[in-house]
Protein backbone atom coordinates (compact mmCIF):
# COMPACT_ATOMS: atom_id res chain seq x y z
CA UNK A 1 0.00 0.00 0.00
CA UNK A 2 1.32 3.22 -0.93
CA UNK A 3 2.43 5.81 1.49
CA UNK A 4 1.43 9.31 0.42
CA UNK A 5 1.68 11.68 3.34
CA UNK A 6 4.11 14.26 2.58
CA UNK A 7 6.12 13.32 6.06
CA UNK A 8 7.06 9.77 5.50
CA UNK A 9 9.70 11.50 2.87
CA UNK A 10 11.49 11.69 6.21
CA UNK A 11 14.40 9.39 6.49
CA UNK A 12 12.69 6.48 9.05
CA UNK A 13 14.82 5.95 11.93
CA UNK A 14 15.76 1.98 13.17
CA UNK A 15 15.77 1.82 16.48
CA UNK A 16 18.14 -0.65 17.34
CA UNK A 17 17.74 -2.74 21.09
CA UNK A 18 21.56 -2.61 22.46
CA UNK A 19 20.79 -3.42 26.58
CA UNK A 20 18.19 -5.67 28.33
CA UNK A 21 17.80 -2.83 30.81
CA UNK A 22 15.80 0.79 29.78
CA UNK A 23 17.59 2.36 27.61
CA UNK A 24 18.33 6.07 28.42
CA UNK A 25 16.81 9.08 26.60
CA UNK A 26 19.83 10.10 24.89
CA UNK A 27 19.74 7.12 22.53
CA UNK A 28 16.77 7.60 21.53
CA UNK A 29 17.88 9.73 18.45
CA UNK A 30 16.26 10.36 14.82
CA UNK A 31 18.95 9.80 12.98
CA UNK A 32 19.86 6.70 11.27
CA UNK A 33 22.24 4.33 12.94
CA UNK A 34 25.81 4.65 11.67
CA UNK A 35 27.15 1.80 10.01
CA UNK A 36 29.28 0.38 12.89
CA UNK A 37 26.44 0.21 15.02
CA UNK A 38 25.07 -3.32 15.07
CA UNK A 39 22.34 -5.19 16.39
CA UNK A 40 23.18 -6.59 19.71
CA UNK A 41 23.10 -10.90 20.28
CA UNK A 42 19.57 -11.71 20.24
CA UNK A 43 17.93 -11.52 16.94
CA UNK A 44 15.35 -8.10 15.94
CA UNK A 45 12.60 -7.50 13.48
CA UNK A 46 11.63 -4.16 12.40
CA UNK A 47 8.07 -2.87 12.89
CA UNK A 48 7.03 -0.32 10.36
CA UNK A 49 4.87 2.08 12.68
CA UNK A 50 4.21 4.54 9.73
CA UNK A 51 2.84 1.82 7.25
CA UNK A 52 0.82 0.12 9.81
CA UNK A 53 -0.97 3.40 11.24
CA UNK A 54 -1.88 4.53 7.27
CA UNK A 55 -3.98 1.14 7.15
CA UNK A 56 -5.93 2.14 10.57
CA UNK A 57 -7.28 5.40 8.71
CA UNK A 58 -7.59 3.24 5.27
CA UNK A 59 -9.27 0.37 6.88
CA UNK A 60 -12.28 3.16 7.88
CA UNK A 61 -13.02 4.72 4.51
CA UNK A 62 -11.86 2.10 2.28
CA UNK A 63 -15.24 1.27 0.20
CA UNK A 64 -16.00 -2.30 -0.70
CA UNK A 65 -17.52 -1.30 -4.21
CA UNK A 66 -14.18 -1.02 -5.60
CA UNK A 67 -13.61 -4.45 -5.57
CA UNK A 68 -13.57 -6.51 -8.72
CA UNK A 69 -16.45 -8.09 -10.16
CA UNK A 70 -16.49 -12.32 -9.35
CA UNK A 71 -15.77 -12.76 -13.43
CA UNK A 72 -13.28 -9.91 -13.67
CA UNK A 73 -11.14 -11.14 -10.87
CA UNK A 74 -10.44 -14.85 -11.32
CA UNK A 75 -6.94 -15.58 -11.52
CA UNK A 76 -5.46 -18.07 -14.27
CA UNK A 77 -3.28 -20.54 -13.25
CA UNK A 78 -1.93 -23.50 -14.89
CA UNK A 79 -1.93 -26.73 -12.93
CA UNK A 80 0.59 -29.31 -12.71
CA UNK A 81 0.39 -32.52 -14.98
CA UNK A 82 0.35 -34.44 -11.88
CA UNK A 83 -2.18 -31.77 -10.04
CA UNK A 84 -5.62 -33.28 -9.44
CA UNK A 85 -8.63 -30.83 -9.97
CA UNK A 86 -6.84 -27.73 -9.11
CA UNK A 87 -8.91 -24.80 -8.11
CA UNK A 88 -8.69 -21.48 -7.22
CA UNK A 89 -11.04 -18.59 -5.97
CA UNK A 90 -10.24 -14.85 -4.21
CA UNK A 91 -10.02 -14.66 -0.47
CA UNK A 92 -10.71 -10.81 1.11
CA UNK A 93 -10.56 -9.76 4.55
CA UNK A 94 -13.68 -9.14 6.40
CA UNK A 95 -13.95 -5.45 6.70
CA UNK A 96 -13.27 -4.97 3.05
CA UNK A 97 -16.12 -6.33 2.27
CA UNK A 98 -18.65 -5.22 5.09
CA UNK A 99 -17.88 -1.73 6.03
CA UNK A 100 -19.43 -1.58 9.52
CA UNK A 101 -18.70 2.40 10.03
CA UNK A 102 -17.10 2.06 13.52
CA UNK A 103 -16.30 5.49 14.99
CA UNK A 104 -12.70 4.91 15.03
CA UNK A 105 -10.05 2.34 14.72
CA UNK A 106 -10.26 1.23 18.46
CA UNK A 107 -13.55 0.44 18.45
CA UNK A 108 -13.13 -1.77 14.97
CA UNK A 109 -10.58 -3.65 17.15
CA UNK A 110 -12.70 -4.01 20.07
CA UNK A 111 -15.56 -5.38 18.19
CA UNK A 112 -12.83 -7.58 16.72
CA UNK A 113 -11.64 -9.25 19.50
CA UNK A 114 -15.32 -9.60 21.01
CA UNK A 115 -15.68 -11.52 18.44
CA UNK A 116 -12.64 -13.76 18.59
CA UNK A 117 -12.90 -14.26 22.35
CA UNK A 118 -16.47 -15.96 21.45
CA UNK A 119 -15.13 -18.04 19.10
CA UNK A 120 -12.39 -19.00 21.18
CA UNK A 121 -14.90 -20.03 23.63
CA UNK A 122 -16.78 -22.15 20.91
CA UNK A 123 -13.59 -23.67 19.68
CA UNK A 124 -12.83 -25.34 23.09
CA UNK A 125 -16.73 -26.32 23.63
CA UNK A 126 -16.32 -28.42 20.64
CA UNK A 127 -13.38 -30.10 21.87
CA UNK A 128 -14.92 -30.34 25.29
CA UNK A 129 -17.89 -32.03 23.86
CA UNK A 130 -15.79 -34.53 22.17
CA UNK A 131 -13.70 -35.27 25.35
CA UNK A 132 -16.97 -36.29 26.88
CA UNK A 133 -18.04 -38.72 24.20
CA UNK A 134 -21.48 -36.38 23.91
CA UNK A 135 -23.15 -38.05 20.68
CA UNK A 136 -26.05 -36.87 18.04
CA UNK A 137 -28.50 -38.87 20.46
CA UNK A 138 -27.58 -36.90 23.32
CA UNK A 139 -28.86 -33.49 22.12
CA UNK A 140 -32.12 -32.34 22.20
CA UNK A 141 -34.46 -29.67 20.56
CA UNK A 142 -33.70 -26.33 21.68
CA UNK A 143 -37.20 -24.70 23.25
CA UNK A 144 -36.95 -21.32 21.19
CA UNK A 145 -39.79 -18.58 20.05
CA UNK A 146 -37.16 -18.06 16.92
CA UNK A 147 -39.67 -19.83 14.75
CA UNK A 148 -43.50 -20.19 14.26
CA UNK A 149 -45.22 -23.77 13.62
CA UNK A 150 -45.49 -23.03 9.63
CA UNK A 151 -41.71 -22.10 9.92
CA UNK A 152 -39.39 -24.69 8.01
CA UNK A 153 -38.07 -26.61 10.91
CA UNK A 154 -37.39 -26.62 14.66
CA UNK A 155 -33.83 -25.64 15.57
CA UNK A 156 -31.35 -28.44 17.25
CA UNK A 157 -28.86 -27.30 19.28
CA UNK A 158 -25.55 -29.22 19.60
CA UNK A 159 -23.48 -26.87 21.77
CA UNK A 160 -21.14 -27.37 19.39
CA UNK A 161 -20.46 -23.41 18.68
CA UNK A 162 -17.47 -22.99 16.46
CA UNK A 163 -17.27 -19.55 15.61
CA UNK A 164 -17.03 -17.45 12.25
CA UNK A 165 -14.19 -16.85 10.28
CA UNK A 166 -12.97 -12.76 9.67
CA UNK A 167 -11.97 -14.37 5.56
CA UNK A 168 -14.65 -14.50 2.85
CA UNK A 169 -13.81 -16.32 -0.33
CA UNK A 170 -15.61 -15.94 -3.59
CA UNK A 171 -17.45 -18.63 -5.02
CA UNK A 172 -20.17 -19.93 -7.54
CA UNK A 173 -23.38 -22.22 -6.11
CA UNK A 174 -25.88 -23.95 -8.32
CA UNK A 175 -26.57 -23.91 -12.17
CA UNK A 176 -26.06 -21.30 -13.33
CA UNK A 177 -23.65 -20.41 -10.87
CA UNK A 178 -24.64 -17.55 -8.17
CA UNK A 179 -21.45 -15.86 -7.28
CA UNK A 180 -21.59 -15.49 -3.13
CA UNK A 181 -18.63 -14.42 -0.59
CA UNK A 182 -18.67 -16.96 2.04
CA UNK A 183 -16.61 -17.09 5.39
CA UNK A 184 -13.73 -19.25 5.43
CA UNK A 185 -13.20 -21.70 8.22
CA UNK A 186 -10.85 -24.19 9.39
CA UNK A 187 -12.45 -24.78 12.31
CA UNK A 188 -15.64 -25.80 10.93
CA UNK A 189 -17.48 -28.86 8.65
CA UNK A 190 -20.77 -27.68 8.02
CA UNK A 191 -20.95 -25.64 4.32
CA UNK A 192 -24.11 -23.85 4.47
CA UNK A 193 -25.54 -20.64 3.06
CA UNK A 194 -28.76 -18.27 3.67
CA UNK A 195 -31.36 -19.28 1.23
CA UNK A 196 -35.19 -17.98 0.05
CA UNK A 197 -37.47 -18.24 1.53
CA UNK A 198 -36.36 -16.30 4.43
CA UNK A 199 -38.01 -16.76 8.28
CA UNK A 200 -35.20 -14.29 9.21
CA UNK A 201 -31.93 -13.61 7.07
CA UNK A 202 -29.24 -11.05 7.61
CA UNK A 203 -28.18 -8.73 5.35
CA UNK A 204 -25.43 -9.87 2.92
CA UNK A 205 -23.25 -8.11 0.14
CA UNK A 206 -24.71 -10.55 -2.25
CA UNK A 207 -28.56 -11.67 -3.42
CA UNK A 208 -29.83 -14.02 -1.18
CA UNK A 209 -29.67 -17.62 -2.98
CA UNK A 210 -33.01 -18.31 -4.75
CA UNK A 211 -33.05 -22.68 -5.09
CA UNK A 212 -35.90 -22.05 -7.86
CA UNK A 213 -33.40 -20.85 -10.12
CA UNK A 214 -30.64 -23.62 -9.78
CA UNK A 215 -31.57 -26.71 -11.52
CA UNK A 216 -28.84 -28.51 -9.59
CA UNK A 217 -30.55 -28.43 -5.92
CA UNK A 218 -31.51 -31.26 -4.90
CA UNK A 219 -32.88 -31.61 -1.26
CA UNK A 220 -30.94 -34.62 0.73
CA UNK A 221 -33.49 -37.30 2.44
CA UNK A 222 -33.13 -38.19 6.08
CA UNK A 223 -31.71 -41.23 5.79
CA UNK A 224 -29.13 -40.17 3.69
CA UNK A 225 -25.23 -40.82 4.46
CA UNK A 226 -24.56 -36.78 5.13
CA UNK A 227 -27.81 -36.33 6.99
CA UNK A 228 -26.61 -38.75 9.49
CA UNK A 229 -22.91 -37.82 9.68
CA UNK A 230 -24.82 -34.19 11.04
CA UNK A 231 -23.66 -33.46 13.98
CA UNK A 232 -27.78 -32.18 14.77
CA UNK A 233 -30.28 -33.14 12.19
CA UNK A 234 -34.04 -33.34 12.11
CA UNK A 235 -36.45 -34.53 9.96
CA UNK A 236 -39.54 -33.36 8.18
CA UNK A 237 -41.78 -35.03 5.68
CA UNK A 238 -38.58 -37.08 4.62
CA UNK A 239 -36.36 -34.42 4.19
CA UNK A 240 -33.19 -33.63 6.21
CA UNK A 241 -32.89 -30.60 8.19
CA UNK A 242 -29.47 -28.80 9.51
CA UNK A 243 -28.49 -26.23 12.66
CA UNK A 244 -25.66 -25.28 13.30
CA UNK A 245 -25.30 -23.01 16.39
CA UNK A 246 -21.88 -21.05 16.94
CA UNK A 247 -20.52 -19.78 20.26
CA UNK A 248 -21.15 -16.53 19.95
CA UNK A 249 -25.46 -16.77 19.54
CA UNK A 250 -25.12 -16.69 15.88
CA UNK A 251 -26.83 -19.96 14.14
CA UNK A 252 -28.78 -21.07 11.03
CA UNK A 253 -31.35 -23.62 10.29
CA UNK A 254 -32.99 -25.06 7.63
CA UNK A 255 -32.91 -28.01 4.98
CA UNK A 256 -29.55 -29.92 4.06
CA UNK A 257 -29.11 -30.69 0.08
CA UNK A 258 -26.36 -31.22 -2.58
CA UNK A 259 -25.66 -28.14 -5.16
CA UNK A 260 -22.86 -27.60 -7.26
CA UNK A 261 -20.06 -25.58 -6.21
CA UNK A 262 -17.86 -23.73 -8.98
CA UNK A 263 -14.48 -22.22 -8.85
CA UNK A 264 -14.34 -19.09 -10.74
CA UNK A 265 -13.63 -20.15 -14.17
CA UNK A 266 -11.14 -23.25 -12.48
CA UNK A 267 -13.96 -25.69 -12.41
CA UNK A 268 -16.99 -26.79 -10.31
CA UNK A 269 -17.93 -29.71 -7.92
CA UNK A 270 -21.38 -31.90 -8.34
CA UNK A 271 -23.63 -32.91 -5.25
CA UNK A 272 -21.46 -30.51 -2.71
CA UNK A 273 -23.66 -31.41 0.91
CA UNK A 274 -24.36 -27.71 1.76
CA UNK A 275 -27.22 -26.30 4.23
CA UNK A 276 -29.85 -23.84 2.95
CA UNK A 277 -30.22 -21.42 5.65
CA UNK A 278 -33.86 -20.51 5.66
CA UNK A 279 -33.45 -18.96 9.82
CA UNK A 280 -29.69 -17.31 10.46
CA UNK A 281 -28.84 -14.91 12.41
CA UNK A 282 -25.82 -13.39 14.11
CA UNK A 283 -22.14 -11.87 13.37
CA UNK A 284 -21.84 -13.05 9.61
CA UNK A 285 -22.93 -9.54 8.02
CA UNK A 286 -22.03 -9.45 4.53
CA UNK A 287 -21.19 -12.97 3.53
CA UNK A 288 -23.70 -15.67 2.21
CA UNK A 289 -23.03 -18.35 4.65
CA UNK A 290 -19.42 -20.25 5.30
CA UNK A 291 -17.28 -22.70 3.82
CA UNK A 292 -16.18 -25.37 5.83
CA UNK A 293 -12.62 -26.63 5.20
CA UNK A 294 -12.00 -28.55 8.11
CA UNK A 295 -10.89 -32.30 8.89
CA UNK A 296 -14.50 -33.93 9.00
CA UNK A 297 -16.15 -35.82 6.43
CA UNK A 298 -18.93 -33.17 5.50
CA UNK A 299 -15.97 -30.20 4.82
CA UNK A 300 -15.72 -28.72 1.50
CA UNK A 301 -11.92 -30.44 1.65
CA UNK A 302 -13.40 -33.97 2.27
CA UNK A 303 -16.12 -33.48 -0.16
CA UNK A 304 -14.32 -32.67 -3.41
CA UNK A 305 -11.34 -34.87 -2.11
CA UNK A 306 -8.67 -32.24 -2.26
CA UNK A 307 -5.42 -33.61 -1.42
CA UNK A 308 -4.31 -30.24 -0.53
CA UNK A 309 -5.23 -26.63 -0.05
CA UNK A 310 -4.19 -23.47 0.61
CA UNK A 311 -4.37 -19.74 1.15
CA UNK A 312 -3.00 -16.45 1.91
CA UNK A 313 -4.45 -14.00 4.09
CA UNK A 314 -3.36 -10.28 3.47
CA UNK A 315 -3.33 -7.51 6.27
CA UNK A 316 -6.62 -7.24 7.37
CA UNK A 317 -6.48 -3.47 7.52
CA UNK A 318 -5.81 -4.25 4.04
CA UNK A 319 -7.87 -4.17 0.33
CA UNK A 320 -6.25 -5.97 -1.37
CA UNK A 321 -6.74 -9.92 -1.64
CA UNK A 322 -5.33 -13.18 -2.17
CA UNK A 323 -6.08 -16.58 -3.23
CA UNK A 324 -7.59 -19.74 -1.62
CA UNK A 325 -6.58 -23.08 -3.89
CA UNK A 326 -6.91 -26.56 -3.87
CA UNK A 327 -4.57 -29.26 -4.94
CA UNK A 328 -2.32 -26.73 -5.89
CA UNK A 329 1.89 -27.98 -5.25
CA UNK A 330 3.31 -26.37 -1.54
CA UNK A 331 5.90 -23.35 -2.29
CA UNK A 332 9.15 -25.00 -2.26
CA UNK A 333 10.45 -22.70 0.48
CA UNK A 334 7.91 -23.65 3.39
CA UNK A 335 8.93 -24.29 6.76
CA UNK A 336 6.77 -27.37 7.07
CA UNK A 337 4.81 -28.60 10.43
CA UNK A 338 4.24 -32.98 10.68
CA UNK A 339 -0.12 -32.09 10.65
CA UNK A 340 -1.45 -34.46 13.51
CA UNK A 341 -4.71 -36.23 14.44
CA UNK A 342 -6.87 -35.99 17.66
CA UNK A 343 -8.81 -39.53 17.80
CA UNK A 344 -11.76 -37.35 19.33
CA UNK A 345 -12.32 -34.83 16.99
CA UNK A 346 -11.15 -35.00 13.00
CA UNK A 347 -12.17 -31.27 12.29
CA UNK A 348 -8.86 -29.54 13.71
CA UNK A 349 -5.59 -28.73 12.38
CA UNK A 350 -3.25 -29.84 15.36
CA UNK A 351 0.57 -29.48 14.37
CA UNK A 352 3.31 -30.49 16.12
CA UNK A 353 5.56 -27.29 17.82
CA UNK A 354 8.12 -28.16 19.62
CA UNK A 355 8.76 -24.23 21.49
CA UNK A 356 8.59 -20.82 20.99
CA UNK A 357 11.50 -18.35 20.95
CA UNK A 358 12.20 -14.49 21.46
CA UNK A 359 14.52 -12.51 20.26
CA UNK A 360 16.56 -15.87 19.43
CA UNK A 361 16.59 -17.18 22.54
CA UNK A 362 14.11 -20.09 23.28
CA UNK A 363 11.60 -19.45 26.02
CA UNK A 364 11.23 -22.31 28.94
CA UNK A 365 8.13 -24.42 29.20
CA UNK A 366 7.53 -28.20 29.31
CA UNK A 367 8.53 -30.42 26.30
CA UNK A 368 4.74 -31.69 26.79
CA UNK A 369 3.18 -28.37 27.06
CA UNK A 370 1.90 -28.17 23.35
CA UNK A 371 1.46 -31.95 22.83
CA UNK A 372 -2.08 -33.61 22.00
CA UNK A 373 -2.37 -35.72 24.97
CA UNK A 374 -3.76 -39.64 24.70
CA UNK A 375 -7.18 -38.49 25.72
CA UNK A 376 -7.31 -35.92 22.97
CA UNK A 377 -6.93 -32.63 25.39
CA UNK A 378 -4.29 -30.36 25.15
CA UNK A 379 -2.33 -29.81 21.55
CA UNK A 380 -2.30 -26.67 19.43
CA UNK A 381 -4.44 -26.34 15.82
CA UNK A 382 -3.72 -23.39 13.24
CA UNK A 383 -6.89 -21.90 12.75
CA UNK A 384 -7.92 -19.26 10.14
CA UNK A 385 -11.01 -17.87 12.23
CA UNK A 386 -9.46 -17.10 14.95
CA UNK A 387 -7.74 -14.28 15.28
CA UNK A 388 -5.54 -13.77 18.02
CA UNK A 389 -3.05 -16.72 18.98
CA UNK A 390 -4.07 -18.13 21.91
CA UNK A 391 -1.08 -19.96 24.21
CA UNK A 392 -1.40 -22.44 27.07
CA UNK A 393 -1.22 -19.92 30.26
CA UNK A 394 2.25 -20.94 31.53
CA UNK A 395 3.51 -20.74 27.86
CA UNK A 396 1.91 -17.34 27.15
CA UNK A 397 3.08 -16.09 30.50
CA UNK A 398 6.76 -17.34 29.66
CA UNK A 399 6.51 -15.43 26.46
CA UNK A 400 5.35 -12.33 27.32
CA UNK A 401 7.73 -12.29 29.66
CA UNK A 402 10.15 -12.81 27.78
CA UNK A 403 9.28 -9.88 24.99
CA UNK A 404 8.66 -7.33 27.80
CA UNK A 405 12.25 -7.84 28.81
CA UNK A 406 13.25 -7.59 25.65
CA UNK A 407 11.62 -4.40 25.31
CA UNK A 408 11.89 -1.93 28.54
CA UNK A 409 13.77 0.71 25.70
CA UNK A 410 9.36 1.24 24.80
CA UNK A 411 7.18 3.11 26.96
CA UNK A 412 4.46 1.19 28.19
CA UNK A 413 1.12 1.84 27.40
CA UNK A 414 -2.30 1.17 29.30
CA UNK A 415 -4.02 -2.23 28.20
CA UNK A 416 -6.33 -3.00 25.87
CA UNK A 417 -9.48 -5.52 26.06
CA UNK A 418 -7.04 -9.31 26.29
CA UNK A 419 -4.22 -7.21 25.86
CA UNK A 420 -1.94 -7.08 28.70
CA UNK A 421 1.31 -5.66 27.02
CA UNK A 422 1.17 -2.61 25.20
CA UNK A 423 3.45 0.24 24.13
CA UNK A 424 2.63 3.69 23.16
CA UNK A 425 5.12 4.22 19.63
CA UNK A 426 3.64 7.60 18.46
CA UNK A 427 6.71 9.03 18.22
CA UNK A 428 8.66 6.51 16.00
CA UNK A 429 8.61 6.04 12.49
CA UNK A 430 9.97 2.29 12.98
CA UNK A 431 11.33 0.41 15.62
CA UNK A 432 13.57 -3.11 15.77
CA UNK A 433 11.96 -5.55 18.59
CA UNK A 434 12.91 -9.16 19.03
CA UNK A 435 11.85 -11.35 16.81
CA UNK A 436 8.99 -14.03 17.79
CA UNK A 437 9.60 -17.35 16.34
CA UNK A 438 7.47 -21.23 15.91
CA UNK A 439 9.80 -24.35 16.54
CA UNK A 440 8.21 -27.49 14.74
CA UNK A 441 10.11 -31.20 14.77
CA UNK A 442 13.05 -31.51 12.61
CA UNK A 443 14.74 -27.78 13.98
CA UNK A 444 12.18 -26.09 11.13
CA UNK A 445 11.52 -22.68 12.45
CA UNK A 446 8.59 -19.99 11.38
CA UNK A 447 9.65 -16.24 12.02
CA UNK A 448 7.43 -13.66 12.15
CA UNK A 449 7.73 -10.68 10.71
CA UNK A 450 6.98 -7.85 13.55
CA UNK A 451 3.52 -6.29 12.06
CA UNK A 452 2.31 -10.02 12.98
CA UNK A 453 2.98 -9.76 16.53
CA UNK A 454 2.73 -6.00 17.54
CA UNK A 455 -0.77 -4.52 15.92
CA UNK A 456 -2.06 -1.12 16.68
CA UNK A 457 -5.36 -0.82 18.67
CA UNK A 458 -5.48 2.76 17.65
CA UNK A 459 -4.95 5.08 15.11
CA UNK A 460 -2.96 7.06 17.90
CA UNK A 461 0.13 4.66 17.75
CA UNK A 462 -0.60 2.03 20.40
CA UNK A 463 0.50 -1.02 19.58
CA UNK A 464 -0.03 -4.08 21.48
CA UNK A 465 1.45 -7.64 21.73
CA UNK A 466 -1.18 -9.73 19.65
CA UNK A 467 -0.54 -13.20 21.98
CA UNK A 468 -3.09 -14.02 25.02
CA UNK A 469 -3.36 -16.58 27.52
CA UNK A 470 -5.86 -19.89 26.31
CA UNK A 471 -8.63 -20.72 28.80
CA UNK A 472 -8.50 -24.28 28.23
CA UNK A 473 -5.47 -26.54 26.97
CA UNK A 474 -5.79 -26.03 23.76
CA UNK A 475 -3.63 -23.50 22.16
CA UNK A 476 -4.36 -21.55 18.70
CA UNK A 477 -1.88 -19.92 15.98
CA UNK A 478 -4.35 -17.14 14.64
CA UNK A 479 -5.09 -15.51 11.76
CA UNK A 480 -2.89 -12.35 12.49
CA UNK A 481 0.20 -14.16 13.11
CA UNK A 482 -0.33 -16.12 9.41
CA UNK A 483 -0.73 -12.32 7.55
CA UNK A 484 0.87 -12.52 4.53
CA UNK A 485 1.92 -16.37 4.43
CA UNK A 486 0.55 -18.92 2.48
CA UNK A 487 -0.39 -21.71 4.70
CA UNK A 488 -0.39 -24.86 2.77
CA UNK A 489 -2.36 -28.17 4.24
CA UNK A 490 -0.82 -31.17 2.80
CA UNK A 491 -2.79 -34.04 4.05
CA UNK A 492 -1.91 -36.38 1.61
CA UNK A 493 1.83 -35.85 3.19
CA UNK A 494 0.33 -34.92 6.54
CA UNK A 495 2.33 -31.70 6.19
CA UNK A 496 1.44 -27.75 6.88
CA UNK A 497 3.59 -25.67 5.35
CA UNK A 498 4.65 -21.81 6.34
CA UNK A 499 5.79 -19.98 3.35
CA UNK A 500 5.96 -16.06 3.72
CA UNK A 501 5.44 -13.77 1.14
CA UNK A 502 2.88 -15.83 -1.05
CA UNK A 503 -0.05 -13.56 -1.31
Amino acid sequence: MALNSPFLTLTIVALYITTLSLLPSSTSTRTSPSSSQTPSQFSTTLLNISSSLHQTHQVRTFNPQTLESFHQQEIQHTPTSSSPSFFSVQLHPRDSLHNANHQDYKTLVLARLARDSARVNSLTTKLQLALNDVKKSDLHPTQTDLLRPEDLSTPVSSGTGQGSGEYFSRVGVGRPAKPLYMVLDTGSDVNWIQCKPCSDCYQQSDPIFDPTTSSSFYPLTCDAQQCQALETSACRNGKCLYQVSYGDGSFTVGEYVTETVSFGDSGSVNRVAIGCGHDNEGLFVGAAGLLGLGGGALSLTSQIKASSFSYCLVDRDSGKSSTLEFNSPRPGDSVTATLLKNQKLDTFYYVELTGVSVGGDMVSVPPETFAVGSSGSGGIIVDSGTAITRLRTQAYNSVRDAFRSLTQNLRSAESVALFDTCYDLSSLQSVRVPTVSFHFSGGNTWNLPAKNYLIPVDSAGTFCFAFAPSSSELSIIGNVQQQGTRVSFDMANSLVGFSPNKC
